[in-house]
């Protein structure tokens, strides 16, 4: 996808005066580097000693281990899966080279590649995934737990070639600062896990090129940090990764001043970035995950280095660990909100590890777990790590004494009901900042689980770039739990990354821990003058969830939609539909009564236009039903649409 003229003024158009300013000064200096390049400045003396507490990796869980290990020796025989395309060249892997498409990023000097078009670089995603190195800090990990010094050579092999085929500005992985910032959190942790290999010193602080590495990568998140309406997520892996490696390879003579600014900016961006309840303002739960993780990286880094961090930095990660700890379902499963990418801060792990669980029990050992957490029975590699480096410190806000269901800076309700009924109720702002670049049309949507089943699911996100049609349907209103009018958004899209109007939401009422009866009322604003107000009700006696929708203003063309799980079968007989699914080997069952003054009809896999897909992750996508309701507005009345969750059905289906 190639950016046009009108996206271009779309998009200055949602900055302000300094960010303008800001943007022209990185033109000028790109222009300059272009012909002129900083020299590095000679470095003698170095060395590294942010290492690991003697004795830390004997307390890593031995099946946390044995997953590890399995992933590191389907990695040492070259496979691997990223995004749902399948590998099987990581032996000696092409770094410019798209799987997806065959496609080759260009080289030439970094910032003329024009990542953006599928057509000239391939799935831009699929390159740079590869290399933030998270893939050698698994392997690394492999060496430190067993000895085996194959890992580690494979780990040095890897970074030899990257670093001679990625010289300093030119290709394809120089042009996104998160994607440098991450990559220096991966070398930082791969030269601490290789601590007791002979060629460790070699390879880092010994060897003149990782060090030309090393100090590029610096001076580029010094010189290019994300700006203004950009400044999500991405500022704060740029942050955390400059400051992790100013701490641990403080070797230059800028590492002093790296380390404060960065360390200054990460503590202004995590506060930017976290509401006062603790969730993300990106309201796109992934980048909550993603988030927590640099930031208690960064402290991990600061602790090993003996470097103050403000108290405002742990409190804002004593805020989300508990605000995740408070969302979860029984399975330990978030809330499916806004974009996610499959993006991770920091790897130690092997697959089929949680990185919920994970990051609950990285919380229990760092700040300690108040009684109303869910119990986090999974173990993992990177908890004891983490919590060997950072030193335990009394928490300097009050912590929630019991489990918060309403977040109202966030404008996100959860409704708990028995059998694990979880209902997620959204009227949360529309994004964060100006250009809101990973929020979705969401407003009013409602996410229920039974379980951990997605009964009423969020479809997820599936792509940013190169497939328009698809990125402009996983983040539209009819591609969630809620209601469409006159066929349009209720936030206007500018862009894949850029929303031009945004939706305003405010909850009028919610009361998630009512008599017996759990409720929640709001209302947006998306299709003025129309209003569309919705009313959720959750009975706990006949396990019964009712949603009222009612749209004031001037008829109008109505779609509701309401989304299956993966898992749901519908049997859809007029306004009735019988769902069916099984969960650990029983039948389960619901009754969903539609509103009998619209006209359904289930959709499922349709790709022109596209409906009926759920989105796992990234990448990845398959059918799943969808119901769609159509018909007028009708103001008097409403629509009201009836969940009733049945009993287990034994061996229901097997």
């Amino acid at each position: 996808m190639t950016m046009s003229a009108g996206w271009y003024l779309r998009r200055l158009s949602r900055m302000g005066p300094r960010e303008v300013a800001g943007r022209v000064a990185d033109t000028v200096r790109r222009h300059r580097w272009r012909s002129a390049r900083p020299d590095r400045p000679s470095v003698t003396g170095a060395g590294f000693t942010a290492v690991l507490p003697a004795g830390t990796i004997a307390t890593v869980p031995p099946d946390a281990a044995k997953r590890l290990i399995a992933d590191a020796d389907r990695l040492m025989h070259g496979h691997a899966e990223y995004f749902g395309v399948v590998r099987d060249d990581l032996a000696d892997p092409d770094w410019s080279r798209d799987p997806k498409t065959g496609r080759r990023a260009p080289d030439g000097y970094a910032f003329d590649v024009p990542y953006r078009d599928e057509d000239a670089v391939g799935d831009i995603k699929q390159i740079w995934e590869l290399s933030r190195h998270q893939y050698l800090t698994q392997l690394a990990a492999a060496y430190a737990i067993t000895g085996n010094d194959r890992y580690a050579e494979r780990v040095a092999e890897h970074l030899r070639s990257w670093w001679a085929a990625n010289p300093p500005l030119r290709g394809v992985h120089w042009i996104s600062g998160i994607e440098l910032g991450i990559r220096l959190l991966s070398w930082v942790w791969i030269r601490r896990l290789l601590n007791a290999w002979p060629g460790a010193a070699g390879l880092f602080e010994d060897n003149p090129v990782a060090l030309h590495q090393i100090w590029y990568h610096q001076r580029w998140l010094a010189a290019f940090p994300s700006r203004g309406s950009s400044a999500n997520n991405h500022v704060i892996a740029e942050a955390a990764g400059q400051f992790a490696a100013a701490c641990a390879f403080g070797w230059f003579p800028s590492s002093a001043r790296w380390r404060a600014d960065a360390l200054r900016s990460l503590e202004r961006h995590l506060r930017r970035n976290t509401f006062p309840s603790g969730l993300n303002r990106e309201l796109a739960t992934e980048y909550h995950g993603l988030v927590l993780e640099l930031g208690l990286a960064a402290v991990a880094e600061a602790d090993a280095a003996g470097v103050p961090v403000p108290a405002t930095v742990r409190s804002v990660l004593l805020r989300m660990t508990d605000a995740l700890a408070a969302v979860v379902d029984g399975r330990l499963r978030p809330p499916r909100q806004g974009d996610a990418d499959d993006g991770h801060g920091l790897v130690l792990d092997g697959a089929g590890t949680d990185r919920w669980a994970s990051l609950l029990a990285t919380g229990d050992a760092v700040f300690g777990r108040l009684a109303w957490w869910p119990t986090v029975t999974g173990t993992d590699v990177r908890t004891p790590l983490l919590a060997a480096l950072i030193r335990p410190s009394a928490p300097t806000v009050s912590r929630p004494a019991d489990r918060p269901a309403h977040f109202a800076d966030a404008g996100m309700t959860i409704l708990r009901g028995p059998e694990e009924i979880w209902c997620r109720c959204d009227a949360g702002p529309h994004g964060f900042l100006s250009i809101a670049a990973h929020a979705h049309a969401d407003a009013l949507s409602v996410e229920v689980r039974h379980d951990g089943v997605d009964v009423f699911a969020d479809p997820g996100t599936f792509c940013y770039h190169g497939q328009p049609e698809w990125r402009r349907y996983f983040r539209s209103t009819l591609g969630h739990n809620t209601l469409e009018l006159d066929g349009g958004d209720q936030s206007a899209s500018g862009g894949p990354f850029l929303w031009t109007r945004h939706a305003e939401s405010r909850v009028l009422a919610a009361d998630p821990s009512g008599d017996g009866v759990a409720r929640w009322c709001a209302e947006h604003d998306g299709y003025r003058p129309s209003v569309h107000r919705r009313r959720v009700e959750l009975t706990a006696a006949s396990r019964e969830l009712r949603v009222v929708d009612e749209v004031s203003g001037p008829r109008r063309a109505v779609r509701l939609a309401f989304h299956l799980g993966p898992a749901i079968a519908a049997d859809l007989v007029g306004n009735r539909a019988v769902l069916t699914w099984i969960r650990d080997g029983e039948g389960r069952t619901a009754v969903l009564d539609l509103p009998g003054k619209l006209s359904w009809r289930a959709h499922r896999g349709e790709s022109d236009p596209p409906l009926g897909w759920y989105s796992a992750g990234f990448g990845r996508k398959e059918p799943a039903t969808t119901l769609v309701g159509t018909g007028l507005t009708d103001g008097a009345e409403g629509f009201t649409t009836v969940l009733r969750f049945g009993g287990q059905g034994g061996a229901w289906g097997t």
